[in-house]
């Protein structure tokens, strides 16, 4: 393991130096499908010998004077790079954020107090499962960007091309996530933090067009934000705790700490009011958004709020991550309704999925914990699919709008058929998302907390909504204009191996929670407690096999028989065929459907603003309240 460990984090970088470098695509090509297999193997490998070691946790490098060292190095050169960018558009807020966290954390090193030697590296059960999802996640995501990239260039001659650095900044994201998920440290944590951070800028910002570059500044100045608030809870727990071990901050519950770290999360994880910043990622290419949803920079959010969660139950602190994360969860499936870009759908869907985890988090009970970990992980690969599938159907139709998905099914069957098993797993049963929200709705109601159950059960209906439009536009059937399927091999790769993944999750769920989630729970709370029956687990794998059976059973009854083209009843106005009807004049006119957005009642422009302001208002004053209040 200590062998095995350093070369996990440090391997996607050396790709990533590699790939800045090479111009031959054919020599790229190869370096990328390489750099992302030996990551997943790499993974795996970390994963047989913990097994091997007992499923134990193991802490690793006590003495880490040389790497300290390099790390604040590091750590002065991204300030310089972030000065430099951001100075030169006049953006000296940012650089203050930067400067100021970076001076304070640079302080403390040099010349703080001394503290008592600790480990750097903790393997434990959770950050096994969130190293098997940024390895497994991102590595196909690398995998698909090779082929949509080529693609992306093909159709976009108007974007410099520059695939290497795009490549290398993947990669970089994959070395940063597992080093800050792996860190028991917090400044070791915090280092890798802001990496994520500056990677999500370069790529949001990789077209360099005005509203790429604006989008990217934001994301920058959002994560840099709580990424000062992580920097004042390592300080502080140096000073007064004597300690930055995030497992001892947690053990002693310590206030302010945790309220900061909990901040960190919430802007990194895209809560209200710091959403926009995720939204704005839109403008880059698909495996950045699929990455940045899935596997990597939101995932780091969650996680730390996870970690938080046993010190964030029944606390001031708890109840402010988890107003905010289920307000966050119904404001974004609202404005979800009024969007039909496909990829600005997913956004809100991200945000809205996010909430509900940081709610679950916040209230920090073992239920709500166990929904908030499956939730994760099915909101993963459910994520990164559906955003790949959007991204080949754009390369492949022109658009990535709903309304110019009709009858897709027919068009592109095989990218139809795979976004219909990732919308599935958002919100159909027995998918997890819809069991895991099923789990956190009973915890909430335990938990007396009324106001997070009708906000998970009126946010639960209107993701509902959003998704049966999408679902109803792929399906539906009507003469259109066919499609040629461009989507490269190695993307299809990806797309079935995710589509697989889904599947085998959704299967083998009573096994994830028995083996699994159970497992990490005890870890995490010290108690054993089984959410769902068996029997209840049983119910679900069988209505799983009935959703593949009766389709299998429905063509095996009805190939032989003949098939008739039907005429759609439309009042006695149709015209002869479903695309034409005749009006009240008696003139035949092209007949055309098309969903309800209802962009008067929840589109952007009523109520994105007032979300960010009332969020922004309740945060602002429930963090002062907690920070005075832990300092008194």
């Amino acid at each position: 393991m200590e062998i095995l460990i350093p070369l996990l984090i440090l391997f996607p970088f050396a790709v990533a130096a590699v790939l800045v470098f090479l111009r031959k695509q054919k020599v790229r090509d190869i370096v990328m499908y390489t750099g992302s297999v030996l990551v997943m193997v790499l993974a795996g490998l970390v994963l047989f010998f913990w097994i091997q070691n007992g499923c134990t946790p193991i802490e690793l490098f006590v003495n880490t004077h040389l790497v300290d060292s390099l790390m604040l190095a590091v750590e002065f050169f991204l300030m310089g790079l972030v000065a430099a960018l951001c100075g030169r558009r006049h953006k000296y807020l940012i650089v203050l954020l930067s400067v100021t966290q970076t001076l304070l954390l640079a302080w403390l090193e040099l010349f703080g107090p001394a503290l008592p030697e600790m480990a750097h590296i903790r393997i434990d059960r959770l950050s096994i499962l969130m190293c098997l999802i940024v390895a497994v996640i991102g590595g196909l995501i690398c995998l698909y960007a090779v082929g949509y990239m080529r693609g992306y260039h093909h159709h976009h001659k108007e974007f410099r091309d520059r695939r290497p650095f795009f490549f290398a900044m993947l990669f970089v994201f994959l070395g940063a996530m597992f080093g800050l998920v792996l860190s028991e440290n917090l400044l070791w944590i915090d280092f890798f933090w802001e990496i994520t951070s500056i990677c999500s800028f370069l790529l949001i910002g990789y077209t360099q067009t005005e509203e790429a570059i604006h989008n990217s500044l934001r994301a920058l100045w959002m994560n840099l934000l709580g990424g000062l608030g992580f920097a004042v809870a390592i300080t502080y727990s140096a000073l007064s705790l004597s300690t930055v071990s995030l497992q001892a901050v947690v053990s002693q519950g310590a206030v302010i700490p945790v309220a900061l770290l909990a901040f960190a999360g919430l802007t990194k994880s895209a809560q209200f009011p710091f959403s926009q910043w995720l939204l704005g990622a839109m403008v880059a290419p698909t495996p950045t958004s699929a990455l940045l949803h899935s596997a990597t920079m939101v995932k780091a959010g969650v996680y730390m709020l996870l970690r938080l969660s046993p010190a964030l139950n029944d606390t001031l602190t708890g109840q402010m991550v988890a107003l905010i994360g289920g307000f966050t969860f119904f404001a974004a499936s609202l404005l979800a309704i009024s969007q039909s870009d496909g990829k600005k759908v997913l956004a809100y869907s991200t945000i809205s999925n996010l909430g509900l985890i940081t709610a679950c988090a916040g209230v920090g009970m073992h239920e709500t914990v166990w929904a908030a970990i499956f939730l994760l992980i099915f909101h993963a690969v459910s994520k990164s699919m559906l955003f790949q599938d959007v991204g080949a159907v754009e390369n492949a139709l022109g658009s990535r709008d709903i309304e110019d998905m009709q009858a897709l099914m027919l068009r592109l069957p095989r990218l139809a058929s795979i976004m219909v098993i990732g919308i599935a797993g958002m919100f159909l049963a027995p998918f997890g998302m819809l069991i895991s929200k099923w789990a956190a709705l009973k915890a909430f109601v335990d938990a007396d907390n009324v106001l997070l159950v009708l906000l998970l059960a009126f946010g639960s209906a209107t993701t509902m909504f959003y998704w049966t439009k999408w679902l109803g536009r792929i399906l539906s059937i009507s003469r259109v204009r066919m499609a040629h399927d461009v989507t490269k091999p190695n993307e299809w790769v990806s797309l079935y191996a995710h589509a697989v993944f889904m599947v085998l999750l959704c299967a083998t769920f009573p096994l994830l929670s028995g083996w699994v989630v159970d497992p990490m729970l005890t870890e995490m709370f010290s108690v054993s407690v089984q959410v769902l029956s068996t029997d209840n687990m049983l119910l679900m794998i069988i209505m799983l096999c009935c959703i593949f059976l009766l389709p299998s059973c429905s063509y095996l009854f009805t190939r032989n028989l003949s098939h008739r083209y039907v005429i759609s009843y439309m009042g006695g106005a149709n015209a002869g065929d479903n695309n034409h009807f005749v009006d009240s004049l008696g003139e035949k006119k092209e007949l055309q459907i098309s969903n309800w957005y209802m962009t008067d009642l929840f589109g952007e422009k009523r109520l994105l603003h007032p979300c960010i302001i009332i969020s922004a208002a309740g945060l602002a004053v429930m963090l002062c309240i907690i920070l005075v209040g832990g300092a008194v």
